[in-house]
């Protein structure tokens, strides 16, 4: 965990399949980087509402001194592809770390697409795409790479690294994670890009701290319905 902060960029983006706890993953890093001392905003880029998920954790993430950013219609019965101009100041002003959710399709990463070149002339980002073993869109390396192609394509912009985020939520026992491994090590082969790191909760990471490389803890997200 130590190491993955230390070599943290100014931007991180999340990207991945429908399922694949992107929102998860994007908010409990942008809380690690919080309790690491760093100024930090997250901001949703899901342009389809009934999948702005990250406002499902506003209050923890208010409770924490982190600033989001989503769509005004957020959370409510109002489908508009509409997105704040607030989230350009996390790409041209460069005095926080931003940490960006985004969404699972090819909509989602076309949103990205207008603020790709500002992140990359910076270049001082990562681009990582969240998987999971578990989740039918993407149950195969091969399927898992095809769609991070068209996400790639779509937001003009490629990944540098993965995030196994491999779990059946609270069912999710040592072994499932485990046996993702080998699946997000073929992704890397496949795609070219490394792992950076895998996710598992804090019930069973000390069944699999001494089996796998670069763990990181999370807590799972309180769904708002």
């Amino acid at each position: 965990m130590e190491e993955i902060l230390k070599n943290a960029k100014r931007v991180t983006l999340f990207a991945g399949h429908y399922g694949s706890g992107k929102t998860n993953v994007a908010v409990n890093y942008a809380l690690m980087l919080k309790k690491a001392g760093k100024d930090v905003a997250i901001a949703d880029l899901d342009i389809v509402n009934p999948y702005f998920r990250t406002k499902d954790s506003a209050k923890e993430l208010e409770d924490n001194g982190i600033k989001l950013i989503s769509s005004e219609f957020a959370g409510s019965n109002v489908d508009l592809p509409a997105l704040p101009g607030e989230i350009y100041s996390l790409v041209d002003i460069h005095d926080r770390y931003a940490v960006f959710d985004i969404g699972g399709d090819d909509r989602g990463a076309t949103a990205l697409g207008r603020y790709s070149d500002s992140i990359k002339a910076e270049n001082n980002y990562e681009l990582l795409l969240v998987i999971n073993k578990f989740r039918p869109l993407a149950k195969t390396p091969e399927l898992a790479v095809e769609i991070m192609k068209e996400i790639e394509y779509a937001a003009n912009m490629q990944f540098t690294g993965i995030v196994n985020d491999s779990n059946l939520g609270e069912e999710t026992t040592a072994e499932d994670v485990l046996m993702s491994v080998p699946y997000a090590e073929e992704i890397s082969k496949i795609a070219g890009i490394p792992v950076r790191f895998t996710t598992v909760t804090k019930k069973i990471y000390d069944e699999v701290k001494d089996k796998i490389d670069n763990l990181v803890e999370i807590h799972l997200q309180d769904k708002i319905i």
